[in-house]
C-alpha cells in the first residue's frame, strides 16, 4: 500500500480545524485536513435539536464571515452554526477530506506516520484539533438496575425522547440549565441538580457579557483562578438570551437540588451545599456588574445605569428548605440527563505528549514532541481559547509558529548542501 505525504496534517474539521486550515494556507503550509464525519458534525449531531450558541453573532464568528441573514446580537441555531464553518471552509478554499477516521498517530524516524480508515499517512507535523469534548463523562451513580432511563446530554434531544414521569438533571452549567428550562417549558416535573457556577448576566447595560469580558480583559486572562479551572458557566442564547435565574426556575416549578453525592435503596443522597451554590453563582454575578460599572465610570461610557440587575427573586422553597436525601421512585422520577461534561480521549496518539491523567502537556499549544500541536482547548492560551474566536488566535500563533521552523528546517538543509 502506497504512502500518502504530507507536510502538515490536521485532525478534526470542527472550529478549530477550519481555523488552523485558514491560517496554515494564509502562510504557505501545505496541509490536509482530516475529518471522520463532516465538517462541524458535533454542532449537528452531539447537540440538543433547539440549541442556539451561547454568544451572539457578532461573538461567535470568525472575522473573516459573518452570520448571513442573521442580526449581530441574535443567537444562531446549531444547524446555522455547522453551516457556517461548511460555508467558511469552502471560502477559504480548506483542504478538508471528510469521513475519514485517524486511528493512530506514531513516530517514523523524523516524521509522523498516521495510520487511518483511508490508508497511511506520513507527515512531518500533527495538529490535534479534536477538541476537548470527545468522550461524555456519566458518573456510575445510579445503578442501571433501578431501570431508570439515563443518558448523557451530548444524546438529549427534546422533551417528547423522554419517557413519561419527572426528570432529574445533574450538572447545572450551560447545557444542564438550558435542557432543564427546556422541560420545564413542556410542563415536565423537573429536579436539577446544581453544583458551584459561574453566573454571568446575558446583557448588562446594554451590553452582552460576552463584550464587557473583552473590554475588562478577562477573555485575555492567561491561567484561571486558583479551584475555578473546571467550574462550569451557567448563561443561555435559549429564548433570546436571558440572565440564568436559578431562583427563578425554582419558582416556577423546578425543584433545585445541591450535588448528587451518593445513591443507596433507591435513594439519591444530596449534598447540603444548594445555597452555597446558588450564593457563589450571586457572587460572580455582582463582581462582573461591578467591575462593569467601574470600568464605564473610569471611561465615560454612555450606557443606561441597570440597578434591576442587581434584584434577587425570593429563594423558593427547594432552597429554604433544601431535599438532602431523595428518593427516585416516590418523586416519580423515571430519567435521569447527565450534564456532567467531557474528558479527553486521546487513545490514538502513540506518543510520550500526555501527562499521567491523560491530558496533552503543551505551552500554548505546543506539544514537548517536536512537530506535535493542540488546539481547541480551554485554556490553551488563555481564557477564550475554547470559543469560536479565540481558537481562531490560538491557530494564528500556532500557524506562524510551524511556518517558522518549516523556514528554519530549509535554511539549516540549504546552508548543510552548500
Amino acid at each position: 500500500m502506497s504512502v500518502e505525504k504530507v507536510d502538515t496534517l490536521v485532525i478534526g474539521a470542527g472550529q478549530a480545524g477550519v481555523a488552523m486550515s485558514e491560517h496554515l494556507g494564509k502562510r504557505g503550509v501545505p496541509h490536509l485536513v482530516l475529518e471522520k464525519n463532516r465538517i462541524a458534525e458535533s454542532w449537528r449531531t452531539a447537540r440538543w435539536d433547539s440549541l442556539v450558541a451561547n454568544g451572539p453573532a457578532w461573538h461567535d464568528r470568525f472575522p473573516g464571515m459573518t452570520f448571513p441573514g442573521l442580526e449581530d446580537d441574535a443567537f444562531a441555531p446549531k444547524e446555522q452554526v455547522a453551516d457556517y464553518f461548511v460555508a467558511y471552509s469552502e471560502m477559504i478554499n480548506a483542504p478538508i477530506r471528510t469521513g475519514v477516521e485517524v486511528k493512530s498517530v506514531s513516530r517514523a524516524g523524523d516524521s509522523f506516520r498516521v495510520e487511518t480508515s483511508d490508508g497511511v499517512i506520513e507527515t512531518k507535523n500533527v495538529v490535534s484539533a479534536t477538541g476537548a469534548f470527545q468522550r461524555p463523562v456519566t458518573p456510575a451513580l445510579v445503578p442501571a438496575e433501578e431501570g431508570l432511563t439515563q443518558i448523557h446530554s451530548n444524546t438529549y434531544r427534546n422533551p417528547g425522547q423522554m419517557p413519561e414521569g419527572a426528570v432529574l438533571v445533574v450538572g447545572a452549567g450551560s447545557s444542564g440549565t438550558q435542557i432543564a428550562d427546556e422541560l420545564l417549558r413542556a410542563g415536565r416535573r423537573v429536579y436539577l441538580s446544581i453544583g458551584p457556577h459561574d453566573r454571568p448576566p446575558r446583557r448588562y447595560r446594554g451590553k452582552d457579557f460576552c463584550w464587557w469580558l473583552g473590554v475588562l480583559g478577562i477573555w485575555d486572562l492567561k491561567v484561571p483562578a486558583p479551584n475555578t479551572e473546571h467550574v462550569t458557566i451557567a448563561v443561555s442564547g435559549a429564548y433570546g438570551g436571558n440572565t440564568v435565574d436559578f431562583r427563578r426556575l425554582g419558582n416556577r416549578g423546578m425543584t433545585l437540588l445541591g450535588r448528587a453525592e451518593s445513591f443507596k435503596d433507591g435513594v439519591l443522597q444530596i449534598a447540603p451545599d444548594l445555597a452555597d451554590n446558588i450564593a457563589r453563582g450571586d457572587a460572580n454575578q455582582l463582581s462582573l456588574l461591578d467591575r462593569a460599572d467601574a470600568y464605564a465610570a473610569e471611561n465615560n461610557l454612555d450606557l443606561p445605569e441597570e440597578p434591576e440587575a442587581r434584584h434577587k427573586e425570593p429563594d423558593p422553597a427547594c432552597v429554604t428548605d433544601p431535599i438532602l436525601a431523595l428518593n427516585l421512585k416516590e418523586a416519580g422520577i423515571t430519567s435521569i440527563i447527565w450534564a456532567t461534561g467531557y474528558a479527553v480521549d486521546y487513545s490514538w496518539l502513540k506518543l510520550d505528549a500526555l501527562d499521567k491523567k491523560g491530558r496533552p502537556v503543551h505551552e500554548r499549544g505546543v506539544s514537548k514532541v517536536p512537530g506535535l500541536f493542540f488546539i481547541g482547548l480551554p485554556w490553551l492560551s488563555r481564557r477564550a481559547s475554547s470559543f469560536i474566536w479565540g481558537c481562531w488566535h490560538d491557530a494564528d500563533y500556532l500557524a506562524g509558529y510551524i511556518a517558522e521552523h518549516r523556514s528554519d528546517e530549509k535554511t539549516g538543509a540549504a546552508t548543510a548542501a552548500s
